[in-house]
């Protein structure tokens, strides 16, 4: 029998995290306090005195000639020159990784200006490199947020994926008598969270496995990303906690337009649950997005799950388009139409509509008018009987023959005022005859005559 012997730590994914700067350096510390498994902490600072405070195992002082150990001034040109000048140990610390984290908060001198050259020189390993980072608040100088936008900017090309948190959203959560500090160490934890969330996807073991090469074939070249954490207990527990990921009020991303996501699901699961899970996220994104989906089942965390969504390449797809339901849809707006010079209606593709912008329940001397038309009354009354004598109207222009064809206010019978007047006694209400079947109306007082009715004026028989 073959017996084949491993050694752990030459198989296992070798994953560090990099916290650049002050932000980054106390994010490391939770990191650490948490006790986050299979992962390496480095700390990275301009201030020596800040990275004493640091809790990770290493420790890396940046351009220690060109600060002398006293941080970057707040200067982001500094904190890039300083990281520049100490590339070759940068280099040396994260050679045979697999996987880099670098997170910093964006705004400062030694973070924004530092933290994309540390990327830069993982990613020219060949190491598969994720900035997270967070944006200051809006109520700081708007020179910080001049600054992180710059800095994000200057990350972006540099890491494979970025998650951006902005430390405003926690304005939306937290109560207004949480202190600065509590606020701060907040940011810390959802930097954490973002971290340890990709990185348990890798390191802990599930009955639906997920591995490095399922989260590098979503985050490899992939830009903006989304990595949200959710719970839920209950019926609808599954749906509840991916739904508390997706829609997370710390992240301004959203997973529609994502091309790829992770979806990992633990806790007290069914099989009913995961496909509640991964039906609410096939409905936001649609069926072209690659979904990757991982399960694992902890019967001690009792009728509760947690997930975990990470989707990338956000904005590299065009959202999923929600079509209107075909009962709500107008029919005036489904299809082209030609207008009919003959009829003041619209022809549409699928017969004859009224035009709802000439169609009007005018009142004129007590009788309903059925259209108006350049401001003059149009088709009389048409529920009274088929060859009564009805009103004149002043815009009708009967054929010109047998006395009463004249033009109205000739003195036969045609008002030029428009008011109701009886009609000549030659004058015969002109017949319709109607196609069964091709007449379309909504309304009874407002019936529209299309153009293919054929008129039969009784005098022209005489012609």
């Amino acid at each position: 029998m073959l017996e084949i012997k491993t050694d752990e730590n030459e198989t296992a994914c070798r994953i560090i995290v990099v916290g650049v700067g002050g932000a980054g350096n106390n994010a490391v510390n939770r990191m650490v306090e948490e006790e986050i498994c299979g992962v390496e902490f480095i700390g990275v600072n301009t201030d020596v005195q800040a990275l004493q405070r640091c809790k990770a195992p290493k420790l890396l002082q940046i351009g220690a000639k060109l600060t002398r150990g006293l941080g970057a001034g707040a200067n982001p040109e500094v904190g890039k020159k300083a990281a520049e000048e100490s590339a070759e140990e940068i280099t040396a610390a994260l050679k045979g990784a697999d996987m880099v984290f670098v997170t910093c908060g964006m705004g400062g001198g030694t973070g924004t200006g530092a933290a994309p050259v540390v990327a830069k020189l993982a990613k020219e390993q060949g190491i598969l490199t994720v900035g997270v980072v967070t944006k200051p608040f809006s109520f700081e100088a708007r020179a910080r947020m001049q600054k992180a936008m710059s800095g994000i900017e200057n990350i972006t090309p540099n890491v494979d994926t970025l998650i951006v948190i902005p430390n405003d959203r926690l304005l939306d959560i937290m109560d207004r008598r949480t202190t600065l500090p509590d606020a701060l160490r907040k940011a810390d934890e959802v930097l954490q969270q973002a971290v340890q969330g990709i990185t348990d996807l890798i390191n802990v073991p599930s009955i639906i496995n997920l591995d490095f090469a399922d989260v590098q074939t979503v985050m490899r070249e992939k830009g903006i990303a989304h990595v949200g954490i959710g719970s839920g207990k209950g019926d609808d527990k599954a749906t509840d906690a991916v739904k508390m990921a997706v829609e997370s009020p710390l992240l301004e991303t959203s997973i529609d337009g994502a091309t790829d996501v992770i979806l990992n699901i633990s806790g007290d699961i069914s099989l009913f649950d995961a496909n509640d899970a991964a039906s609410y996220i096939r409905d936001i994104t649609g069926d072209d997005i690659n979904v990757i989906f991982g399960a694992k089942y902890d019967e001690s965390n009792s009728d509760s799950c947690n997930v975990t969504v990470i989707a990338t390449g956000i904005g590299q797809r065009q959202p999923a388009k929600k079509e209107e339901p075909e009962e709500q849809q107008n029919p005036f707006t489904r299809k082209p139409f030609t207008p009919n010079p003959n009829f003041q209606g619209t022809q549409g593709a699928n017969g004859y509509q009224a035009n709802p912008y000439l169609q009007q329940n005018a009142q004129n001397a007590g009788q309903r008018q059925g259209f108006v038309q350049n401001g003059q009354p149009g088709m009389p009354n048409y529920g009274a009987q088929y060859g009564a004598a009805q009103p004149a109207n002043p815009a009708y222009n009967a054929p010109s023959q047998g006395g009463y064809g004249q033009q109205p206010g000739a003195g036969q019978g045609y008002p030029q005022t428009g008011a109701p007047q009886p009609a000549q006694p030659r004058y015969q209400a002109p017949q319709y005859h109607f196609n069964p079947g091709s007449i379309h109306t909504g309304d009874t007082q407002n019936i529209v005559i299309p153009s293919f009715l054929s008129r039969k004026d009784n005098n022209d028989d005489n012609a």
